[in-house]
């Protein structure tokens, strides 16, 4: 089952630059542990010392936040699209 993991312009220095990497995963946590076993440092940017996602974070299956579905325990299928959203902030 492949799924996609979309990498954010500020990620993808840690991605050798792609922008989308594939992996074969059943949750959000498994393709987050993949990814990291082939990018280096890609999960300590997205997840604190204890796994949780940083709060500066968004995880979104297709177009479901995570935070709404089940988490890092939110089940992948065969094509789902897994997209790295970190929040903006500033302004006045």
């Amino acid at each position: 089952m492949t799924n996609t993991l979309r990498i954010p312009p500020a990620l993808r220095s840690l991605t050798a630059g792609e922008t989308e990497v594939a992996f074969e995963a059943s949750t959000v946590r498994a393709l987050l542990d993949a990814a990291e076993t082939k990018h280096p440092g890609l999960k300590a940017r997205i997840c604190d010392d204890s796994g949780k996602v940083l709060r500066f974070v968004n995880l979104f299956v297709n177009d479901e936040d995570i935070r709404m579905l089940d988490g890092l325990d939110t089940p992948l299928r065969a094509g789902d699209s897994v997209s790295i959203i970190p929040a903006i902030a500033g302004g006045r």
